[in-house]
């Protein structure tokens, strides 16, 4: 079961609406948003929900642990590690308990995808979360930006989604929004197979 929750991005104004900052953007989707009270800590905000707010399908076999983390790592993207690493060391944690949502290159926009360990694809966020546990095992909530028709990736990441994608991207946030709050309510193994690679607006 997932006790933490990580939206990766950057901080500050001027990031605020880049592909990279998918992760973000999907955190003010969750219903619950508005209830959240950010705080400074792990070198990022950090906020905690009760689990009881979370409607369940079924009660659990076994007892859960009453909270579930949220953090905004403030390092920028590639220390991403340095926020995430101690938040977890401090609330005990493991990797597989872990779900960080984050931009993905290997998806074009209008997807989504549920996946656990793997390949990082060259993302520098995940490649500092797993340089700090010594491990990729934890899951990942990979929002499509795809891939640009240049070779300039870092400008392409930097830069804002178009007013064309808007609304494809809308969608997505919002979709991915719900299956996050099932994956806290359920497991995410629940959202398997279906949300392996989910298609959930068109994009031409």
């Amino acid at each position: 079961m997932i006790e933490l929750v990580v939206f990766l991005g950057n901080p500050g104004r001027e990031y605020a609406g880049n592909r990279h900052n998918a992760g973000r953007l999907l955190a003010a989707k969750l219903p619950f948003s508005a209830s959240l009270l950010w705080q400074q800590k792990y070198k990022g905000r950090y906020a905690v929900l009760d689990r009881s707010r979370l409607e369940r399908p079924e009660p659990e076999k076994e007892p859960l642990p009453s909270r579930i983390h949220f953090l905004m790592p403030e390092t920028y993207m590639n220390l991403s590690g340095e926020s995430v690493c101690p938040a977890a060391l401090f609330f005990r944690i493991p990797p597989e308990r872990i779900l960080l949502v984050h931009d993905e290159l290997e998806l074009p926009l209008g997807t989504a995808a549920l996946k656990f360990s793997g390949g990082l694809g060259g993302h520098n966020g995940l490649r500092s979360v797993k340089a700090g546990f010594g491990t990729a095992g934890f899951w990942r909530l990979r929002i499509g930006i795809g891939r640009p028709n240049h070779d300039d990736i870092s400008g392409w990441v930097l830069s804002d989604f178009s007013r064309d994608e808007a609304p494809v991207l809308e969608q997505v946030l919002e979709a991915s929004a719900a299956a996050l709050v099932r994956a806290l309510a359920e497991g995410p193994e629940a959202l398997l197979p279906e949300w392996h690679k989910k298609k959930i607006a068109l994009f031409s």
